[in-house]
């Protein structure tokens, strides 16, 4: 168990920092290929006219260092029960862009949910290298249009077991060209295509900041709403609220959106649902709070900031979201003019290549300045040795003298420490013979000593010679023998010299006499 439990820490220990070790190279990553023409630091402006029963409204935002700022927004209605005319649309752009200064801003077409078919679908994980062919090839399937009959796109909602779950929407391109084409006859090109109920969750995200959240709108005659996950719509709903009273109003909005808060909150969710009311009946907004029972928000009586002033009645929420969606840095916002043709972004190089290319300066650097450094210094020293040749000169000279005198001194010092002077060997021998004795031959080596003459007695002269420190195994050389004519004995007499350390390379044989 113990061995077990070791393991399991170690593979815990190791995902940890794998995990950790990913998240630092995916934030390296992004920085080395972080582009200059990012959206987050790049200024971009945008306006957003939306297309609604009973009016027209358009937007003007900008963003700068995601930042967002709406500038102002204008409203043209008309009869409650009727849409706009590609006409009425591209005069009330005309007066927009001139009165809220949008000059070349891109342009926002945003179209009403009734507009448009919201459906999911699900598709083998296989498909994923080919999913735009494939949801072209199913789209009369998957809607009532053929893919050349729509403007279309699609988002991911979901990968898991071996599917994908996509989200598609779609229009009928005949009822929506019209009006593209009619804006783009007097000039305005049309940069991004989508549906007013994409915008709404931009929109909630701007204001209350928080990712998932359920948006309902509601008025006399029904409600409409959708669900929305991160920058993504994940799913719509609307329903009919005519001749109800108010409470069989809440229980028929409750019959979607319960359903949805429990969903999402089975999934580790905490949602927060945002009613647009348009619906002036306090009753069914208290009856709608108390049954919700969830962090609620009322847009309709939440603050947003405009630079054109305060807010006012009428404000175009639709628009004003379609503005923040389309100004999001990375947001997988839907474009139905790609008709679901999504480019893969290039990844860019210009900051990576400006690092490389400064870290390739810098080790240049980092390798000739010392280099240089070190050659200047070689030639100052170049320079202090030629100013001073003549005084080395002179010292080595000096060195060489005294490195001969030392040799000269040392032999000296060996030859009198390890090899007895003639001179000392004597006196020795003076003072070890008797007076009675005298020498007619002395032979010193560099081991030996060799004495030939005369004494009284010869025999006497051998323990007195043993008995000196410089001499040891004496014996006669040759025998001796009695002169008549001087009255003593002639004697020859060999001894080694005692203490003499023999050194190599010295001459075999030295004599003294």
């Amino acid at each position: 168990m113990t061995a077990t439990a070791g393991i399991r820490r170690l593979i815990t220990s190791a995902s940890s920092v794998a995990t950790r070790l990913e998240g630092i190279w995916k934030s390296l990553w992004r920085f080395l290929t972080f582009s200059l023409a990012d959206d987050a630091i790049y200024p971009g402006k945008n306006l957003c006219v939306s297309i609604e029963k009973g009016g027209i409204t358009m937007a003007f935002g900008t963003r700068f260092l995601s930042r967002y700022r709406i500038k102002g927004f204008k409203t043209y209605p008309l009869d409650e029960d009727r849409y706009p005319q590609p006409e009425g649309i591209v005069s009330s752009a005309v007066l927009s862009i001139s009165h809220l200064r949008a000059v070349k801003a891109d342009i926002t077409l945003s179209i009403p949910k009734a507009w448009a078919v919201i459906r999911t679908a699900e598709f083998p994980v296989t498909v994923k290298e080919n999913i735009s062919d494939v949801v072209s090839y199913e789209m009369d399937r998957l809607t009532p249009f053929s893919a050349d009959e729509a403007l279309y796109d699609f988002r991911t909602l979901a990968e898991k077991e071996g599917r994908l779950t996509l989200l598609i929407v779609a229009a009928k391109a005949d009822l929506i060209m019209p009006y593209i084409n009619a804006l783009r006859e007097k000039g305005f090109n049309v940069s991004r295509l989508t549906i007013n109920l994409s915008g709404m969750g931009a929109l909630c995200r701007y204001v209350y900041g928080q990712a998932d959240s359920v948006f309902v709108e509601i008025n006399e005659q029904g409600y409409e709403g959708a669900v929305f996950s991160g920058d993504l719509i994940t799913g719509a709903f609307a329903g009919s609220l005519s001749a109800l009273d108010d409470k069989s109003r809440v229980d028929a909005i409750m019959r979607d959106v319960g359903p949805i808060i429990e969903d999402i909150k089975k999934d580790g969710g905490s949602p927060r649902v945002v009613v647009l009311f348009k619906d002036k009946n306090p009753a069914l907004k208290e009856m709608l709070k108390l049954r919700i029972n969830r962090p609620f928000g009322l847009l309709n009586e939440t603050d947003i900031k405009v630079a054109s002033g305060p807010q006012r009645e009428g404000t175009p929420y639709a628009a004003i979201g379609g503005v923040l969606e389309s100004l999001r840095p990375g947001a997988k916002r839907l474009d139905l003019l790609k008709k679901g043709r999504h480019e893969r972004p290039k990844t860019p190089i210009a900051l990576t290549v400006i690092l490389l290319l400064s870290i390739a300066a810098m080790g240049i650097l980092y390798m000739v300045t010392p280099l240089k450094i070190e050659q200047k210094r070689l030639s100052e020293i170049d320079k202090q040795i030629i100013m001073r040749k003549d005084a080395v000169r002179k010292v080595e000279n000096i060195k060489k003298e005294i490195e001969a005198i030392s040799s000269e001194i040392s032999t000296i010092r060996n030859f009198k420490e390890n090899k007895p002077m003639a001179l000392n060997i004597l006196k020795e021998l003076t003072s070890v013979l008797p007076k009675t004795a005298w020498l007619t031959r002395v032979r010193v080596t560099e081991t030996t000593v060799e004495i030939e003459g005369y004494a009284s007695s010869a025999t006497e002269l051998i323990p007195k010679l043993e008995a000196s420190k410089y001499f040891r195994k004496a014996e006669f050389a040759s025998p001796t023998f009695r002169d008549a004519r001087m009255n003593a004995d002639r004697f020859m007499i060999k001894m080694e010299i005692g203490g003499i350390k023999k050194e190599a390379g010295e001459p075999s044989k030295s004599e003294k006499r």
